[in-house]
């Protein structure tokens, strides 16, 4: 790999992890927020970072629940409490230009590799493990279902390398795009980068739908990083029509705004079936915008977050940390370096 070469790859991988920590951070005070007017009236217009408001009117954290309390699986803590709880927000706790759990976890993840030059799953198995049974380091009040389901598994007896479960929110996607750049810069081969990546979302997140949503971003992923430019891979194999969730009609709704797609076309809940489509939508109409694309990803509401991350991450690879404002650079919270 020459220098030059070098630099472009460094400067993709960071662009990829600081996209998925913006599209993330920004979302974040907004995130499950499913009546736009009502996000809109709490926030304005969101182009900066913002702490999460004091309620959260449509929060259905009431409606969650995690049992066990003993100390080798109680990943709650202290963030117990506001469990079952009407208006609570889901991330309260954290401060503009956090990031989320999820977020989190992957600069765990990243960590690792950049300091043992690879990623090794058993090592990762234990560093989760331990994170997570540190609430109060992390400090978000929300923990997704696949983290309390890899809990109750162990509580069960599962052994840690069997207790993912099935999953289906695209929560299980962030890690995708930055995880593989990271193995890129270190000189892993393509499909050797591909089977690693899919290795570590298979610690959470189990099933046919999480590894055809994977595939399709790392499919995604690897033209990204030899040069082929987002709008062009996006548009080639939505001709095509040969990846999955990247299927339909995208191409031609890319000339209708987000308030006539998002929430209509495709919804703007977690689930694979609309998130990734949503994604690949506005990656495509605002792929050389990234700034308005990570705005109206926030300003559609939903689990815009995670959304968020991919999306941003996408942009990222595509053109390096320069293609996203200084302000949001070096606005987060734990901003890469």
């Amino acid at each position: 790999m020459t220098e030059a070469t070098t630099e472009t790859a460094r400067s993709r991988y960071h662009g990829a992890l600081l996209g998925a920590c913006i599209g993330d951070a920004l979302a974040m005070p907004a995130h499950w927020f499913y009546d736009t007017a009502e996000l809109e009236r709490t926030f304005g217009r969101v182009d900066r970072y913002l702490p999460p408001p004091p309620s959260h009117p449509g929060s259905i954290l009431w409606r969650s629940t995690y049992g066990p309390t003993e100390p080798e699986f109680d990943i709650l803590g202290d963030q117990r409490q506001y469990w079952g709880r009407r208006g609570v927000h889901y991330h309260q706790f954290l401060v503009a230009g956090e990031n989320t759990l999820n977020l989190k976890l992957l600069r765990l993840a990243l960590r690792q590799v950049e300091a043992a030059q690879g990623y090794d799953r058993e090592r990762y198995l234990a560093g989760y493990q331990e994170f997570m049974l540190n609430p109060a380091a992390h400090r978000d009040t929300y923990v997704e279902e696949c983290h309390r389901g890899f809990f109750e598994n162990l509580r069960n007896r599962r052994k840690p390398e069997k207790a993912a479960v099935r999953e289906k929110h695209i929560g299980g996607m962030v890690a995708v795009i930055p995880l593989y750049a990271a193995l890129r810069v270190q000189g892993q081969a393509d499909q050797d980068a591909r089977r690693t990546v899919l290795s570590h979302v298979h610690v959470t997140h189990a099933g046919e739908l999480i590894a055809e949503a994977a595939g399709t971003l790392l499919s995604l992923a690897a033209e990204l990083w030899d040069g082929v430019s987002l709008r062009e891979s996006l548009t080639a194999h939505l001709e095509r029509q040969d990846l999955p969730y990247l299927r339909g009609a995208i191409l031609r709704q890319t000339e209708l705004p987000p308030e006539q797609v998002l929430g209509r076309v495709y919804s703007t809940a977690c689930y694979l079936e609309g998130a990734m489509p949503a994604t690949f939508y506005l990656a495509l109409r605002y792929a050389d915008d990234p700034t308005e694309a990570l705005i109206a990803n926030t300003m559609a509401g939903g689990d815009n977050c995670h959304r968020g991350a991919v999306l941003g991450a996408l942009l990222g690879l595509d053109g390096g940390a320069a293609r996203f404002p200084e302000r949001w650079r070096t606005g987060l919270v734990d901003p890469p370096v």
